[in-house]
């Protein structure tokens, strides 16, 4: 009895792929389309190729998308630093003393700086020749460390830094140094 259903169902799937050469192909094609698939010929034998295409592209698109993010946060980051070195020059170049002007520009720079910065690392000093009297140039270089890739869980962290210059008002009364 089992002998008679497997002969059975072997002539079934026989019949099922059997051709008669009246469709216009020739058996060569058919046998080398048997080779590569399911035997039919259809080309079925690539089901499923395209969801491993999406399993390996999907995370490749994603993490493609994440970097690219990344890098906009350390230009947008490069652009919040400079306006940042901006106004602290300008807020200290306003001041009468040097120790106040300093402290008005590292508040400054802070409160632009607010969420761009890892909490804690934005330094303001003065540089260049240090004087502080009118006519003179108030010169401050703002530094800070970006989160960047750190935002995709990787532990890279840039300091950027950026000076500017703010002139000191001539008739503006300042205490000397």
């Amino acid at each position: 009895m089992r002998s008679r259903i497997l002969g059975a169902l072997r002539r079934a799937a026989a019949l099922r792929h059997r051709t008669d050469g009246r469709d216009g192909h020739d058996d060569d094609a058919r046998a080398r389309a048997r080779a590569r698939g399911c035997g039919c010929g259809c080309g079925c034998g690539d089901r499923g190729l395209s969801t491993i295409e999406v399993v390996i592209l999907a995370p490749v698109m994603i993490l493609f998308i994440l970097v690219l993010v990344a890098f906009g946060q350390l230009v947008g980051g490069r652009g919040a630093l400079d306006g940042a070195a901006r106004d602290a020059a300008r807020a200290g170049s306003l001041q009468r003393e040097r120790d106040i002007a300093l402290r008005q520009a590292k508040e400054a720079a802070e409160n632009d700086l607010g969420g761009t910065c890892v909490d804690g690392t934005v330094s303001v000093r003065q540089v260049g020749d240090g004087g502080f009297r009118a006519g003179s140039l108030f010169q401050v270089r703002v530094s800070c460390t970006i989160r960047g890739l750190g935002s995709l869980g990787l532990d890279i962290d840039k300091t950027l830094t950026s000076t500017a210059v703010s002139p000191i008002d001539p008739y503006h009364r300042t205490v000397p140094d």
